[in-house]
């Protein structure tokens, strides 16, 4: 990715204008810098130099290495990898990368098998736990991307791994998601182009944050491919919550229909996988779109039908739906009650199984 388009992602994530970021750097260094020179560096008509790659690190929150000319897939890579991991066990990933481009690592059908289970382990596992397999993983499969096929595997883990940062952290997760759309590219497969996009548009939408992120992801995905998909439908859900949010109910509706058609023809068997969306994970989506919107009534059906489905090993997404209730409750005046229904819902689940999208969702109810 060119620096200039970077900087623009990374200042829109955080939800700043042009003039905001100007302001964050002269507040932080003391310089004198306008919104001018920022849009030159966004439009690559001027490149940053070393000083200003130091400010835009420290107040954009990214490492200096991701700023310095394009983002060099194996040397971020491993320095985010290790980044997240305890130095000794970052040896160890380093040693087993190394024998892995030596030996010819895991084959794309051991990949592919890895994925599935790291889809159906991120619905009962915690972040931090999916983090730092995932970065070993990540490790791994950098040493054979000479392979379309694996390009789709980096793809996918990389998009799993961003959602192990907050979408509210903004620049983590969007350089996470920015880079696996551009494997995804890599793979030439317009099936994994299209649902890494889409994930990346759910989570972002669904959490509340960086909804231009997850507007453009979203409209990506939904200009690869017509074909119904469940990439297309995450991408349909995350454009309709990103409507919700900014009060566009007549979007947010009409997304809600049309993401209804394409489940019908696309959604899910499978029940326990974040690479499937079964009746009952729609209904979860709906859920927070319609207690967004206000729509009591409709929440509510969403919220029962959801339960009636919902597999009894993932009680992560009960608290999901719970929190939507709290949220029903202080977008109706009672902000209190509502908090404190939300708060007893997080109290019941034990901590281990809390994710980073229940806390934020626990921030939007509160605030």
């Amino acid at each position: 990715m060119a620096i200039g388009a970077l900087i623009k992602d990374l200042r829109k994530a955080r939800g700043w204008s042009q003039g905001q970021l100007a302001s964050a750097i002269n507040d932080a260094f003391g310089t004198n810098l306008d919104r001018e020179y920022v849009s030159r560096w966004e439009r690559s008509k001027v490149t940053p130099g070393a000083f200003y790659l130091r400010c835009l690190s420290a107040v954009l929150d990214v490492p200096l290495v991701a700023l310095e000319g394009e983002v060099k897939r194996r040397t971020f890579l491993t320095d985010a990898a290790g980044a997240a991991i305890a130095p000794v066990v970052a040896s160890d990933l380093l040693s087993a990368g190394f024998a892995a481009r030596l030996r010819g690592g895991p084959s794309s059908e051991a990949w592919e098998a890895k994925l599935a289970a790291y889809g159906t382990d991120y619905m009962s596992l915690g972040a931090a736990d999916i983090q730092r397999r995932v970065s070993g993983e990540l490790v791994l499969v950098q040493q054979q991307l000479d392979d379309p096929q694996l390009w789709s595997v980096a793809s996918r883990l990389m998009t799993l791994y961003a959602k192990t940062f907050p979408g509210s952290d903004g620049s983590k997760a969007v350089q996470w998601y920015r880079m696996a759309a551009e494997s995804a590219d890599q793979s030439r497969d317009d099936g994994t182009r299209v649902w890494v996009r889409g994930r990346a548009a759910i989570a972002l939408g669904y959490e509340g944050a960086s909804l231009g992120i997850a507007d453009e992801l979203a409209d990506q995905a939904m200009a690869i491919s017509e074909t119904p998909s469940l990439g297309l439908l995450n991408a349909i859900y995350g454009k309709a919550h990103a409507a919700a949010i900014r009060g566009d109910r007549e979007t947010a509706m009409r997304l809600d229909m049309q993401g209804r058609r394409v489940f019908d023809k696309a959604g899910s068997h499978a029940q326990t996988s974040d690479y499937a969306v079964p009746h009952w994970r729609l209904n979860v989506f709906r859920s927070l779109l319609l207690a967004r919107l206000g729509d009591e009534r409709g929440a509510v059906v969403a919220q029962d039908a959801a339960r009636a489905e919902l597999p009894p090993e993932l009680p992560r997404f009960a608290t999901h739906l719970e929190l939507h209730r709290g949220l029903m409750l202080a977008r109706a005046g009672d902000q209190e009650g509502g908090a404190a229904y939300a708060q007893a819902a997080m109290d019941a689940l034990p901590p281990e199984k809390h994710s980073l999208t229940l806390r934020m969702l626990m921030r939007e109810i509160q605030t």
